[in-house]
């Protein structure tokens, strides 16, 4: 009779290594040289060179970021999904159905985008009716108010007259809506509030600081 394993009668006869599950990383924003991951659904604030989780932070430019995932780079840019790798080369972790966003200094959801193909700033706002502009904004994406419902908005300035518009297509990350009601307004704004217009189309969770977005079938 050949002879068994010894560790056989205790359980413990050895067995090939699982391997271990590629990490999920997004980009949820960049402070000066540093980056805050999203790994795994956890947060970690990175400086170039630093790892965490088996995630190695390669370089940081604008609002994107180079990732070194077990020997693989991976280019990762702010409000886009998480990704992995995957049999040796990167693939998208999920479906592009579902944003993620990460606050930023102050609480508040601060995520690059794009509105009719032009690049804006978004500041989610779940308070706001609708997504909102100032008019620079609405004149570099290139929208035609002459055809816009006129009418009276409140603000903390007092009521100013507005623009109401419908916006072809609005993108955070991977995932594009279509037919979307903005106001314009009067005013110089720093970011695009993404409002209920477009928070609607979404399922939301928030888990501490990290707000997740799935579009409603």
């Amino acid at each position: 009779m050949r002879r068994r394993c010894l560790a056989a009668a205790f359980g413990v006869c050895a067995l090939p290594a699982l391997a271990q599950p590629a990490p999920q990383v997004q980009l949820g924003g960049v402070m000066g040289g540093k980056a805050l991951l999203v790994i795994d659904g956890q947060t970690q604030m990175l400086a170039v060179g630093a790892s965490a989780q088996g995630v190695r932070l390669v370089s940081v430019q604008g609002d994107a970021a180079q990732v070194d995932i077990g020997g693989r780079l991976l280019a990762l840019r702010i409000g886009g999904t998480p990704v992995a790798v995957v049999g040796g080369a990167p693939a998208r972790a999920t479906a592009s159905r579902e944003i993620v966003l990460t606050a930023g200094p102050g609480g508040h959801f601060v995520t690059s985008g794009s509105i009719n193909g032009q690049t804006v700033s978004f500041l989610v706002d779940t308070g706001a009716t609708t997504i909102a502009m100032g008019q620079s904004d609405a004149a570099r994406i290139g929208l035609d108010l002459r055809n816009g419902q006129r009418g009276l908005s409140s603000t903390a300035n007092g009521t100013v007259p507005v623009v109401m518009v419908t916006l072809t297509s609005v993108r955070v990350g991977e995932v594009e809506v279509a037919n979307v009601p903005a106001t314009v307004m009067p005013t110089q704004m720093p970011h695009v509030l993404l409002g209920n217009s477009f928070l609607s189309r979404f399922q939301m969770r928030r888990e501490n600081d990290v707000m997740r977005l799935e579009l409603r079938r």
